[in-house]
């Protein structure tokens, strides 16, 4: 590895695998620093406390600065806009205070260009951008985003991050293309998508037999998994209809729901209405990181779900890359990429554009075919270690970031 860098890693909503929520930018500051290099990670700690300023913290030699600034998937979207800019406004001073040889900042939500922008130019160092998702169309086509001049604003900040930056990280194919249609220079953008920790996710059957005996409505039942957020995004009452439409064909088959967002009490009034809340669909608080592989264990089949729009099917979401990792079949019912994987691959169900009841057969099929699980796991597991493994995505990453020093 060359020379040794110090990196301003800006990241609103960091998790530890102490945390609910994706880990990327753990387990790429962490690799970052078992090559040699430094890294400041400035981010927001989300969760009630009693603190009102900086406060720092070392998590696996990465040096954590939180700024308490409070954050949830349930809150109304002008707060959540609000906490976006009062950490932008701040991150900014802490970076310039901390100075280093390179700014990355990772979105969403988009405003992190701000901080990240004005502590590159402020420390006459290069910026690397990383584009999660696509923002601003996204919030856009859900119909979050709807003053006329705020979407013109987003649009523009968007153009201004993409200038500023000396290199960008596409999180997928169609992330990419989104950059590239703002007449940014191909050369200079890298797609690293969502990564398989597979030595995390290699848990033993012994910690899925033990989730299974934690649930005394589970037992041997063929277990269909949701793990994530519970957002307008995510359309999680779709999996409530398919557990009443295999309730018919096996009552045996149950499916799981752990996470919180907006629309939790939506989703539960939804199976309670159609009559499977507590029979064959259940539904539980979020899970820490590294708990996820014993819950992914005990599942025959892990789910990720989003509603129907074409902005979405660039997406990069950790339930899919956790279901590779653990080798557990996966469901999913949006198109793009991961679809096409899914099909290639054989290693788990499409269920877009298709029609419910449909979905159900297959499912209650499958769900009991231990060929095909054992097919369509190996199928799953095989591209998290040949195309998705961390180790090898993280060392790309490194090199994105040496090559604009």
């Amino acid at each position: 590895m060359g020379s040794k860098m110090k990196i301003l890693y800006l990241h609103q909503y960091f998790n530890t695998p102490d945390m609910a929520g994706g880990t990327r930018s753990y387990e790429m500051a962490r690799r970052l620093v078992a090559a040699g290099h430094e890294v400041h990670m400035i981010t927001s700690w989300k969760n009630e406390t009693e603190r009102t300023d900086w406060f720092e913290s070392e998590v696996d030699g990465i040096n954590v600065h939180w700024l308490p600034v409070p954050y949830a998937n349930k809150m109304a979207y002008r707060d959540r806009v609000k906490a976006f800019f009062k950490f932008a406004l701040q991150a900014g001073k802490k970076a310039r205070s901390i100075g280093g040889d390179l700014v990355f900042a990772t979105s969403t939500p988009l405003t992190i260009a701000i901080p990240g922008v004005n502590s590159a130019r402020a420390l006459k160092v290069p910026m690397v951008f990383e584009v999660r998702d696509l923002w601003p169309e996204l919030p856009i086509a859900i119909g979050a985003l709807k003053n006329p001049l705020l979407k013109i604003a987003a649009k523009k900040l968007e153009r201004w991050a993409y200038k500023n930056s000396s290199a960008i990280i596409a999180l997928s194919p169609g992330m990419e293309e989104g950059i590239l249609k703002s007449g940014y220079p191909k050369e200079k953008v890298t797609i690293i998508p969502n990564g398989c920790d597979n030595q995390l996710f290699s848990a033993n059957d012994e910690e899925g037999r033990q989730f299974r005996e934690d649930r005394e409505w589970l037992g041997d039942r063929p277990l269909v998994l949701y793990a994530g957020a519970l957002g307008k995004i995510n359309g999680v009452g779709y999996l409530a209809d398919i557990a009443k439409e295999t309730r018919e064909i096996n009552p045996e088959v149950c499916f799981l729901v752990i996470g919180e967002g907006a629309e939790e009490d939506l989703i539960r009034n939804h199976a309670k209405s159609l009559g499977v809340y507590g029979e064959n669909f259940f539904m539980e608080g979020r899970i820490r990181k590294k708990d996820m592989p014993a819950a992914m264990k005990a599942a025959d089949i892990s789910s990720g779900l989003f509603i129907d729009l074409p902005e979405m099917r660039a997406n990069s979401s950790n339930k899919f890359f956790d279901a590779l990792s653990s080798g557990t079949p996966v469901l999913i019912n949006y198109g793009g990429w991961h679809h096409d994987l899914v099909a290639d691959s054989e290693c788990g169900i499409n269920a877009w554009n298709r029609e419910v009841h449909e979905v159900a057969e297959e499912i209650c099929r499958k769900i009991v075919d231990g060929d095909w699980k054992d097919k369509a796991g190996n199928g799953a597991r095989k591209l998290a270690e040949e195309q998705f493994d961390r180790d090898k995505l993280a060392a790309c990453f490194e090199k994105v970031l040496m090559s604009v020093l």
